[in-house]
């Protein structure tokens, strides 16, 4: 079978096993949720609430029902891709909570992942370029401290330092609360911002998007130091790197044409995962930045018991992570020839 043929295989295989990896994860979450301590209708109404009152909200949502009927009815709304609507935020439906919010976690994963990029393989090829030096030990300590260092810990600190004693950055939103933010399409800013050629808020969206990136993006960096440290040093010492050599090659441009190329390889993949699961919500940088995201929504959904809520952007954050691995798959087959499938 030819390459493109077992690719092609393999991706229609992929894309046929997606709905059953789609329903695994729904159904895990959907009996997690329930087994949990807490009650929805008590985060509504308050544990004081009189009972009768409490017992004809758990009527009006379902709640009365056996599980089992509870199950069955969601998986049906599901597969007619209704996502069902909010139990706290009444008549708002959970599409239209995931429309409202995503936007803001887009925005914040794609700057966060400029942050991590340029630290990260500026710091891993430094490091691997240089064995034994001093950028050699310092690239080993960034990666390992930066990849060991809790998200939330990271957050707190830089935002007391840089936003609270220094005051160089805003604690928290996403925009000045007194100024009208950009109304576009996308519900980007950035982009936003640009298209209507407003940049007087294109400089307010990049002033807020800052700190969040830089601590998103300066804890994430440590993997791809990780990364491209190791296999650039693997690359280096390859037999075709020693013939570039030979052959009087700069040194420079064998580390940047022949020798960097192959060791970004797998940075694509480990990419396009932590991408994936950044657009479901960096929940705890979020919640430190006060950041109106879908993190933020669901941690929010998850305190109030929001069964739905959190069960629409679970579902919705499982299919963007299911997509993006066939994508990386595809990518990596088409850069790499020597993977088959």
């Amino acid at each position: 079978m030819s390459r493109s043929r077992a690719l092609q295989s393999y991706v229609v295989a992929r894309l046929l096993l997606a709905p059953l990896m789609l329903w695994t994860v729904t159904t895990v979450v959907f009996l997690l949720l329930r087994a949990t301590p807490g009650d929805p209708v008590d985060a509504i109404l308050g544990p004081k609430a009189p009972a009768a009152q409490k017992l004809a909200l758990r009527s009006q949502l379902g709640l009365d029902q056996s599980l089992w009927k509870q199950y069955i009815d969601y998986m049906g709304d599901l597969l007619q891709f209704d996502l069902g609507t909010s139990l706290t935020s009444r008549g708002q439906t959970v599409w239209d909570i995931i429309q409202q919010f995503f936007p803001a976690t887009l925005e914040l994963a794609f700057c966060s992942m400029i942050v991590a990029l340029i630290i990260g393989i500026t710091a891993g090829i430094l490091s691997a370029s240089r064995p034994g030096t001093i950028f050699d030990l310092g690239g080993r300590l960034f990666g390992i401290i930066t990849y060991a260092l809790p998200m939330f810990w990271v957050g707190m600190l830089l935002k007391l330092f840089f936003a609270v004693q220094l005051g160089w950055f805003p604690d928290g939103t996403r925009f000045p609360t007194r100024v009208l933010p950009p109304q576009g399409p996308t519900g980007l800013y950035l982009i936003d911002s640009i298209l209507a050629g407003d940049m007087h808020a294109l400089g307010l969206t990049l002033y807020h998007l800052a700190l969040p990136s830089l601590t998103l993006g300066l804890v994430l960096s440590g993997i791809f130091e990780r990364i491209v440290r190791v296999n650039l040093k693997q690359t280096l010492q390859a037999d075709y790197v020693e013939a570039a050599r030979a052959r009087g090659i700069p040194e420079r441009r064998i580390l940047v044409v022949h020798a960097l190329r192959n060791a970004l390889i797998p940075v694509i993949t480990v990419l396009g995962l932590t991408f994936a699961a950044m657009l479901g919500g960096a929940v705890l940088t979020e919640v430190t930045f006060s950041w109106p995201g879908l993190g933020n929504r669901l941690y929010d959904a998850i305190s109030l018991r929001d069964y739905l809520t959190v069960q629409g952007i679970i579902v919705f954050v499982s299919v963007i992570i299911v997509m993006a691995s066939i994508v990386i798959d595809i990518v990596n087959a088409y850069v790499d020839p020597r993977i088959r499938y």
